[in-house]
């Protein structure tokens, strides 16, 4: 009997750790260009390019040492706890990154935003290929797919 209850403490344990780590989401930064004008937002825009703005792990250059903010020793951090929990969640850090962002959320907008991570990279690809006639359509449409996501906060 005492084996079987050391296990259920070990999953109660595992199911807070879980629930008590924040997950530092990193929002997608877009590049809108408007009547010649260049601006960058976190909200997407009609035909905006995604920008990648992954912070930097700089170093000091005297003493070669890190220089870490705290968001990416906490991004560490939490990759090092998914890593650990893989055997048991099967979900790689960035997987778990998502899980994390996304549990709140009510079961439709999960849905929601599973269905906007399969269809999202198809429309990118659309808007990117699409002949100059259906080209403002197919942007259109991933600006209201990236715009819903966004919305969701998937």
């Amino acid at each position: 009997m005492q084996p079987e209850r050391s296990l259920h403490w070990s999953f109660a344990f595992l199911g807070l750790l879980c629930l008590g780590f924040h997950a530092h989401a990193q929002k997608l930064v877009y590049r809108c260009e408007t009547a010649g004008r260049v601006s960058y937002s976190d909200a997407p825009c009609v035909s905006a390019k995604e920008i990648d703005a992954t912070p930097t792990q700089g170093m000091d250059r005297m003493t070669g040492t890190s220089r870490k903010g705290a968001d990416v020793r906490r991004d560490e951090h939490n990759a090092a706890i998914a890593n650990a929990l893989k055997p048991l969640t099967g979900m790689t850090p960035d997987q778990y990154r998502v899980h994390n962002r996304r549990f709140k959320l009510s079961p439709s907008n999960k849905a929601e935003c599973s269905r906007l991570d399969n269809s999202r990279p198809g429309l990118k690809q659309r808007a990117a290929t699409a002949p100059t006639s259906d080209k403002a359509m197919a942007e259109v449409e991933l600006y209201k797919a990236r715009k819903l996501f966004n919305d969701l906060n998937c």
